[in-house]
């Protein structure tokens, strides 16, 4: 099953292709952000990842409890896995 993992955007790197930096449990990979309102790309900002896309921005507070849950079903290293190797 894959699922959308949350990320904090750590930096811009190609605004004009709208791809930022985010990291997720240390690890940090490039994503695209253009499925994203202008107005929703911050450094700072979480975002849920799914295939190397942000498809929504969410609070700090919900990225926190999302990592729980996938921890607590048995999905975080499932997707953390998927997350380090999706753009090698």
């Amino acid at each position: 099953m894959c699922l959308a993992i949350p990320g904090k955007i750590v930096e811009m790197v190609d605004m004009e292709n709208r791809i930022v930096k985010v990291d997720v449990g240390g690890v940090r990979r490039n994503v695209n952000v253009g499925m994203l309102d202008e107005n929703e790309i911050e450094i700072g900002n979480y975002v849920l990842i799914h295939v190397g896309f942000a498809m929504t921005k969410i609070d700090e507070k919900e990225a926190e409890e999302t990592l729980r849950i996938l921890n607590e079903i048995g999905q975080y290293e499932d997707e953390f896995d998927q997350f380090k190797t999706a753009l090698e």
